[in-house]
């Protein structure tokens, strides 16, 4: 942004996020806890939408964390190449080495290690992360604050609407938001509250090029995808045309004067 405002050049920025998913007590725990875990782990969660803070009512979060653990021991990690192949290796070897740091701060600072938090031990080569479940966050931690860019889950709880609310917008970022419940007239008024530029109701990640795509904050601005992204490369011009036959009138004809 900085380089193209010397020149007076246009920009959208997509700088990322760590958005929240919402699951209230009244989920499916089946559904909600395979839409948790593929908000979060699908692409290996090297997705900037990745819904990677987990925010679960405290009253259904000890069993709800439960199934959540035994979807998540059930995704399959191997060479992505291989059949039925859910999970595959990060991009690189310092992004590797970063995301096992996070887990390493979240150890030091108090963080439980739910699930996962390893390397895969039937896998010699490449650079796995097992699906990660960090529980006993608190909104200070780094892990909670910044984005990971790998399979890393935190975990909080709340206890009402508001204070799910209210979590879930105390960050920097606003790309995306995901909100799990039966009751949809509160799914509409979290998806109303919740700051971000895409908000996903009963579901969490599916993406289709026809919708705009972008967030707020320091996610960003401007859109990408379906028309609003063709908006962005458009230069909007006004032309007038008078079509009176009448004078303008606004001075005095000089023939008059």
């Amino acid at each position: 942004m900085s380089s193209a405002a010397q020149l007076v050049k246009p920009v959208t920025l997509e700088l990322g996020g760590k958005s929240p998913i919402i699951v209230f007590e009244d989920v499916d725990l089946d559904k909600a806890a395979e839409w948790t875990a593929f908000g979060c782990f699908w692409t290996n969660g090297q997705i900037c939408s990745a819904t990677s803070c987990l925010l679960v009512h405290e009253s259904i979060s000890a069993a709800f964390l439960d199934r959540l653990v035994k979807w998540c021991k059930n995704i399959k990690i191997s060479d992505p190449l291989e059949d039925g192949c859910k999970l595959g290796p990060v991009v690189s070897k310092g992004q590797y080495e970063k995301i096992f740091d996070f887990i390493s701060a979240a150890k030091s600072e108090g963080a439980t290690i739910l699930s996962g938090g390893c390397r895969p031990e039937h896998l010699t080569r490449g650079y796995f992360v097992e699906p990660t479940i960090v529980s006993d966050v608190t909104t200070s931690m780094q892990i909670w604050k910044e984005e990971v860019f790998g399979p890393i889950l935190c975990v909080k709880t709340f206890g009402s609407e508001d204070e799910a609310i209210e979590l879930a917008n105390d960050t920097q970022y606003g790309l995306g938001a995901a909100v799990l419940s039966k009751d949809l007239e509160r799914c509409e008024r979290l998806t109303k509250a919740l700051q971000a530029g895409m908000v996903r109701v009963n579901c969490s990640q599916p993406c289709f090029c026809q919708v705009p795509w972008g967030g707020i904050k320091h996610s960003g601005f401007g859109r990408e995808l379906g028309e609003w992204g063709l908006e962005n490369y458009l230069h909007i011009k006004q032309v007038t045309q008078y079509i009176s036959e009448e004078p303008w009138g606004w001075y005095k004809s000089p023939s008059k004067l």
